[in-house]
């Protein structure tokens, strides 16, 4: 007995292109989902169209008055948010992404008292050995020299915070310093490096990524100098001797901002005059 089998349906060539369509529009929708959300940090939610709250630049004159009353308390010697992700990237499998390399607080009568907590950036990265390298020379070598002074009346700190948001490691260091009869000074630097792509990351690249207007940002910026520069003056003719601005001056520029921490909803912008003269003032603006 002789069985037929049916016919195999034969695929249409017209059905063949909306298959295939249909395939690279899918791998194309995963590339470029891939793509903005390592890359551009673009969340799905905003892919497919849905608005998300900005809480970025929506805070009160109270709420950034308190931030600033508070930013002394912030220095904690510890990184916070670090959740092990990037764990495979350390130097010191058993240390944190941020660790205390130099710790050390003695008092010595009439030559120094000294307070220290030095950080190291535990990451094995080119561009993080030259931070480390530049926290070492600035920190670490003061810090040296203070302890083989004798008779300076030397006061010495040196405290961090760090931060890790969106993959963004953010470090802030700041030292006080006041030798004898010399003015006391303060130094703030800060790193702003991105884990994702492993490069060092800009205040402008922030902007973007928080989706923050670099013009109204740049204005907020200028009113606050603008502001504390009228304080001067009229300290100046009350007779002080003030730390002048120039408030025209190319620091004050959103792409030649050096010194910023990111954390949480918050950028801190900080203008540190102390980092190249004998000050301890500084203008502090808050995003």
């Amino acid at each position: 007995m002789n069985v037929k089998l049916p016919k195999k349906e034969k695929i249409s060539k017209k059905q063949i292109i909306i298959y295939s369509t249909i395939i690279v529009f899918c791998i194309i929708a995963v590339i470029i989902a891939s793509y903005v959300q390592f890359y551009a940090r673009i969340s799905i939610a905003e892919l497919i169209g849905i608005k998300q709250k900005e809480e970025y630049g929506e805070k009160t004159e109270e709420q950034i008055e308190t931030l600033k009353s508070e930013f002394d308390t912030i220095f904690n010697n510890a990184i916070q948010n670090d959740d092990g992700t990037n764990n495979n990237k350390k130097v010191y499998k058993d240390r944190d992404l941020v660790c205390t390399k130099y710790e050390k607080k003695e008092t010595r009568s009439n030559s120094y008292d000294m307070d220290i907590h030095i950080p190291y950036i535990n990451i094995n990265n080119e561009t993080i050995q030259k931070y480390n390298d530049e926290i070492e020379n600035i920190f670490a070598s003061k810090a040296r020299n203070v302890l083989q002074s004798a008779n300076k009346n030397t006061i010495y700190t040196v405290e961090y915070v760090a931060n890790i948001e969106d993959d963004i490691l953010s470090l802030m260091i700041r030292s006080n310093l006041k030798e004898g009869a010399s003015a006391q000074r303060v130094i703030i630097q800060t790193y702003n490096y991105d884990l994702r792509n492993n490069k060092e990351i800009s205040l402008s690249e922030i902007l973007r990524i928080e989706k923050l207007d670099k013009k109204v940002v740049q204005g907020k910026i200028d009113t606050a100098i603008q502001d504390e520069e009228k304080k001067v003056e009229n300290l100046k003719q009350l007779g002080y001797n003030i730390f002048n601005r120039d408030i025209e001056s190319d620091i004050y520029k959103i792409e030649n901002v050096k010194e910023f921490y990111y954390v949480g909803d918050t950028i801190y912008i900080i203008y540190a005059y102390g980092n190249d003269s004998y000050t301890t003032e500084m203008d502090l603006i808050i995003i």
